[in-house]
């Protein structure tokens, strides 16, 4: 496999991943329903985030793509140094698209509606664009042993930080790792402005000093990017994917033991949920990196492909085109001919059918969303 090319398993992953938030969630939890109290079966309960401490699979969607956003750094910046850009060019490049994130995540929120007092600064793509802007700023500048120590400084100190220091605005003997009373929250009551989404105004899941794990975990991919570009000749393709599992076993018992004192938590972005969710995705790459690019089985690609080459396109464009509208139409009337149950299962195939095709027929004229 050449070492610039683009990566077939990461766009295969990142539309699976996708998946999950263009309508496939709720069509697991349709079909389990069809099963009387199926809506609280293991599955179903999977395809929600858990309230605080925990993690289900809906809590790992997230991640995963910010992760992969780092895998697909190292292939972005070899490309732009043998295109002759220079290094100015590239740190302005990669701020950017951090800024130009964070901007979308705004217009997500609503800034278009011009009002200001109640419009949320925070944001999923903001945490993405930043996360990722820092990690590829450190990246470009530092070696892995660096970003290595940088890693364990963050995840140690952001623990320390988190489990001994509870937020100084709450009464005297507040849990520091609560919803009240945690320093993340008070850190973005402080500086962060605009609107925070929870516990009355009090806390937010994307907020300012949480960042800091989330560097860690797009750094995360970095590493495995930077490891899947090495030549074929020093690094089988076999040999990257056994590196990267070991990786994935040692970063999950680490994550699992840590948990003990420090609970897995998405909504801090703790360091034993960096760790844990860190390794799931990188089994979820070592395993389609293999498949896909190690192994060239690609023919049942396609259909995630699709969505995962405008994975930004179907998230800003779930808040701004009436996909249910549109299911309704075309799919509406076949649902009310089956059972309540079952017509639900209809719609949610539905909604899928609906964004895939929007997707399908901008990949067919080549329109792809580049931040």
């Amino acid at each position: 496999m050449e070492t610039n090319k683009r990566l077939r398993s990461l766009d295969t992953l990142r539309g699976f991943d996708m998946l999950f938030i263009m309508g496939l969630a709720s069509l697991i939890v349709a079909v389990c329903e069809l099963v009387p109290g199926g809506d609280e079966c293991w599955l179903a309960q999977q395809m929600n985030h858990v309230a605080w401490n925990g993690l289900a699979h809906h809590d790992t969607i997230f991640p995963l793509f910010l992760f992969m956003a780092g895998v697909s750094f190292p292939f972005s910046l070899a490309k732009q140094q043998e295109n002759g850009r220079t290094h100015g060019q590239i740190v302005r490049k990669i701020i950017v698209r951090g800024l130009m994130l964070v901007l979308l995540g705004l217009v997500y929120n609503g800034l278009l509606n011009l009002d200001f007092s109640t419009l949320r600064c925070a944001s999923v793509l903001a945490r993405i664009g930043l996360a990722w802007m820092f990690a590829a700023l450190l990246f470009l500048h530092f070696g892995w042993r660096t970003r290595t120590v940088f890693s364990v400084i963050v995840l140690v100190g952001y623990y320390l930080l988190l489990r001994f220091v509870a937020a100084p605005d709450m009464p005297a003997g507040t849990d520091s790792l609560s919803i009240e009373g945690n320093m993340v929250g008070y850190i973005d009551r402080l500086l962060l402005p605009g609107r925070l989404i929870y516990c009355d105004g009090r806390f937010d899941p994307e907020g300012l000093l949480s960042l800091l794990p989330a560097i860690v975990t797009a750094l995360l991919g970095m590493f495995a990017g930077e490891l899947v570009r090495k030549p074929a000749d020093k690094c089988s393709g076999n040999r990257k994917t056994l590196y990267m599992i070991v990786a994935s076993v040692v970063m999950l018992v680490v994550g699992l033991v840590w948990s003990l004192d420090f609970p897995i938590n998405k909504m801090l972005w703790s360091s034993t949920f960096v760790l844990v969710v860190g390794a799931y995705s990188m089994f979820c790459f070592a395993l389609f990196y293999w498949i896909i690019d190690v192994k060239g089985w690609k023919k049942w690609t396609f259909f995630f492909e699709v969505v995962g080459m405008n994975s930004i396109t179907i998230y800003m464009a779930q808040r701004i085109v009436n996909f249910g509208g549109i299911n309704k139409f075309f799919f509406g009337g076949l649902a009310e001919l089956c059972s309540p149950e079952f017509g639900k299962v209809v719609l949610a195939v539905g909604y899928v059918a609906v964004c895939w095709t929007f997707l399908y027929c901008l990949h067919k004229k080549k329109v792809f969303l580049k931040v």
